[in-house]
């Protein structure tokens, strides 16, 4: 994608305007909440879902849904999946309910316009929608209610977090809260401004671990995404992070975070100003920040959305503790062989030799960083682990480090008994051939990378 200057936001170009005479895991994780149980990797025959629903740059009527087992390869689900009655769908959040039903709020007014209200619709299958209503957010003098986002509280509470403005200082938003006051989440409690955060913040986004509340919430002033904690859901919040202090850049919006199969926390958020989606990772609890990195397949299409993680049922199965040959889903007469301490991808037939057939047979055992996960070892012993990217063949060394490159995670493959084998401590990054030799490298989305990480395990040869 080439570059672009910086575009204004919708809200710089509502301030501009306004000068001118006459805009969880579910099943233990819900959004915002750090359930109890640590993040682990799906259990065999089970399958981490990552689900969001964007409206699109090219329009804001109509929202998708997509989703992923990685959260980083987004699938289309549905396009055009709801469209409301009326108005328009602009930055939608949706959850999962004790109900059984998914549940969509968003903004129901495109950014020139005065928008009192937010929006909700209803879903089973997260593909087909269902308006509810709109409601009108109860704050004297409402100018404009944006970005509404579900946030589940420990006690089970569900509310909903609004950045609204008044008349008169239209183009400056301040995060409320509004808590569903019965389980059919059609009433709602007076709203109520989270105190710390101030004026001129939008995007509000918050996460829960332990009593510690997060706030990840977008300045309005610098374009920077800022982050601030409390002690409680309505605060106060103490900013404490400003600038570009995750190394994110300006011009961000639309901040959503999740935690990943690792335990990772990702953060989703727009780069409205380059035309790009990003994501960064973070492993000490949202001190430091990996490089933001593109979001493939939905980067330039999707706009603000949020993410919800489940686990469903109809993921890779795969036995631990036995022996299999592992052959490539696009080249079927090539599998997996220990070559010089590497993992290379040549041709194993019926007449290839014993050594070769033993080097092409693995021992699958439980990951040795989480045991939901797999490692792999050759005839001698060692592990299968990525270095310097490369897969390779090594003694387990008993360090940390080692257990996490020799884990992998397994994800649905492209073709029927297929499984893709993501790295777990570079989540997004596969076991891929590329000139028949085995690496570890972040997926481009594309239907070739999918199919060069597929391979299918088969009896083994040796």
């Amino acid at each position: 994608m080439s570059t672009r200057p910086p575009t204004p936001s919708r809200r710089t170009l509502l301030r501009a305007m306004a000068a001118l005479p006459a805009s969880a895991v579910l099943l233990g994780e819900l959004p915002g909440l750090a359930g109890t149980a640590p993040a682990a990797a799906p259990p065999s025959g089970s399958a981490t879902r990552y689900t969001i629903v964007p409206f699109l740059n090219s329009n804001d009527g109509t929202v998708n849904v997509y989703q992923s087992d990685d959260a980083t390869d987004f699938r289309l689900l549905k396009s055009s999946a709801y469209t409301p009655p009326s108005n328009r769908i602009r930055d939608a959040s949706v959850f999962k309910h004790t109900d059984g039903y998914y549940y969509l709020t968003y903004t129901t007014h495109t950014w020139q316009d005065v928008s009192t209200t937010i929006g909700f619709a209803r879903s089973s299958d997260r593909a087909n929608w269902t308006f509810l209503y709109d409601y009108t957010v109860p704050i004297t003098n409402l100018s404009r209610a944006w970005a509404p986002e579900w946030f589940v509280d420990g006690d089970g509470s569900v509310n909903v977090i609004v950045s609204c403005s008044v008349a008169g200082d239209e183009w400056i938003f301040t995060p409320y809260r509004l808590k569903a006051t019965n389980s059919a989440l059609t009433a709602w409690s007076s709203p109520v401004a989270l105190s710390g955060i101030g004026s001129n913040h939008i995007d509000t986004y918050l996460v829960r671990t332990g009593s510690k509340y997060h706030a990840f919430t977008k300045n309005e002033t610098t374009k920077y995404i800022e982050y601030a904690t409390a002690s409680s859901l309505t605060g106060p919040y103490t900013i404490s992070r400003t600038g570009d202090w995750a190394g994110w850049g300006s011009y961000r919006e639309g901040p959503s975070v999740i935690q990943l199969d690792n335990g990772a926390w990702r953060i989703f958020f727009d780069g409205y100003g380059d035309g790009t989606y990003y994501y960064s990772d973070s492993y000490d609890t949202f001190a430091t920040w990996s490089a933001p990195a593109s979001l493939p397949v939905v980067s330039g299409t999707a706009r603000h959305f949020t993410v919800i993680r489940e686990t469903v049922s109809g993921g890779p199965s795969l036995a631990k503790n036995v022996t299999r040959s592992f052959q490539s889903a696009n080249y079927s007469t090539r599998y997996w062989q220990a070559q010089s301490s590497l993992l290379n991808l040549p041709v194993v037939t019926a007449s290839s030799t014993a050594a070769e057939k033993s080097a092409s047979t693995f021992t699958v055992v439980a990951g040795l960083a989480d045991a939901n996960g797999y490692s792999f070892r050759d005839s001698s012993g060692n592990y299968l682990r990525h270095w310097d990217f490369r897969a390779r063949f090594d003694a387990n060394d008993g360090t940390s480090t080692f257990a996490k490159d020799a884990t992998f995670i397994a994800r649905t493959g492209s073709s029927s008994g297929a499984i893709r084998w993501e790295s777990y401590n570079y989540p997004g990054y596969y076991l891929r051939h590329y000139n028949y030799q085995l690496r570890v490298e972040r997926t481009a989305g594309t239907d070739l990378f999918r199919q060069d990480s597929s391979f299918v395990p088969v009896g083994a040869w040796g």
